[in-house]
């Protein structure tokens, strides 16, 4: 079995690649460099595998940390990182996994890549003294827990355990709808201390090895360091990105106007930009749901979800929140394909459901290639 394991020299490369996949989601960076540099501080390891290493008949699971923005406001994220050393909600969830399943975990694979989710997973995987695999469930951030490549392939959701910060345990066993665990998790941390942690897509290594996103980890160094040596070298760091990721500049802008919106019983954010240099006279209209789910320019669509559309600052390259998202920021929109295993996803019936524009308030938009919007 050949493993990899995560260098301090890695960390900074690690967390711009994640802030940038994350397309203004997955967790702020800063509380992922917390969590990674509290591990390094104990000693603990990261050991990475990626997914072609892993057996077919290896036990794995994914999970994360779901959490209330509204009572994280007042809490440190050191408060919360020094917490996790006396309980740590997410072993709680995986071990109820185990009891479930009645065997031991081999190998946990993160959610999403995100400033947060990647290296919260990470941590888990540590402390339970097993690897992460070099791999994800979207290839960028989704705001919802059945938005993934394991469930056009035939790997369930549920069971899905979550241990509120309470210590509230319940188990979504069976669900009639892709989105009910999702949609009860989020009531149960709200009432339990706004903030949880969850187990969920019990797999084989052979349904792995056929579903996963492979290679976020070392993809997201790869972006980082990219991005860090233009900024060196005084290159342009969004040109960069989208060479390394043959991906295409849909817009160049300045950010005008952000809203919320009540829409199809969702709140969502419509974010204007208005264009500059080549883009001058553009406009473009992002719609986020936590992520980017939609782009139009001029009234155009020009990406839907899940391919990807990366909100970069112009002048570094790295990736922009999307609470971070603020009047009067020069912004770059890249857009990417996503993977192809998602795009399996998309024209499967559950698929189209779970990750449907009717998910973000947009149930008239049907799922188009990017490349095909953008010609």
């Amino acid at each position: 079995m050949a493993y990899r394991t995560l260098k301090k020299e890695d960390l900074d490369a690690l967390l711009i690649g994640l802030g940038i996949l994350g397309t203004g989601g997955g967790g702020d960076p800063e509380w992922g460099r917390k969590i990674i540099e509290n591990d390094f501080s104990k000693s603990r390891v990261y050991k990475i595998v990626d997914p072609e290493d892993v057996e077919d008949d290896a036990f794995i699971c994914s999970g994360g940390i779901m959490g209330s923005v509204k009572a994280l406001e007042n809490i440190s994220y050191d408060d919360i990182v020094s917490n996790w050393e006396e309980e740590f909600v997410l072993i709680k969830a995986f071990r109820e996994m185990e009891k479930i399943k009645g065997r031991k975990l081999d190998y946990i694979v993160a959610f999403e890549p995100g400033g947060l989710n990647t290296p919260v997973i990470m941590s888990l995987a540590a402390r339970m003294g097993i690897p992460i695999v070099n791999g994800d469930a979207v290839g960028r951030s989704a705001p919802e827990t059945q938005m993934t490549s394991f469930i056009g392939h035939g790997i369930s959701l549920n069971p899905m355990p979550l241990v509120d910060n309470n210590g509230n345990t319940i188990v979504v066993m069976n669900a009639n709808e892709t989105t009910y665990a999702d949609e009860i998790g989020r009531t149960v941390v709200t009432k339990g201390g706004g903030m949880g942690g969850n187990a969920h897509y019990a797999m084989t290594g052979k349904q792995l090895k056929e579903s996963c996103i492979p290679y976020t980890i070392t993809r997201c160094i790869a972006i980082g360091n990219a991005i860090i040596e233009a900024n060196e070298k005084g290159a342009d760091p969004v040109a960069t990105f989208k060479e390394l990721e043959d991906g295409e500049i849909i817009f160049k802008g300045v950010l005008e106007d952000v809203e919320g919106e009540d829409k199809g019983g969702f709140y969502l954010t419509n974010i204007e930009v208005k264009g500059v240099d080549d883009y001058k006279g553009s406009l473009a209209k992002i719609v986020v749901k936590n992520e980017t789910m939609a782009v139009w320019v001029d009234g155009k669509i020009r990406s839907i979800f899940p391919d990807l559309a990366c909100i970069l600052y112009t002048d570094t390259g790295k990736g922009i929140m999307s609470v971070d998202l603020k009047p009067g920021i020069h912004v770059s929109i890249v857009g990417m394909k996503c993977h192809e295993r998602l795009r399996a996803c998309m024209k499967t019936e559950i698929g189209r459901k779970a990750l449907g524009g009717s998910r973000y308030g947009y149930p008239e938009l049907e799922y188009v290639p990017i490349e095909d919007l953008i010609k």
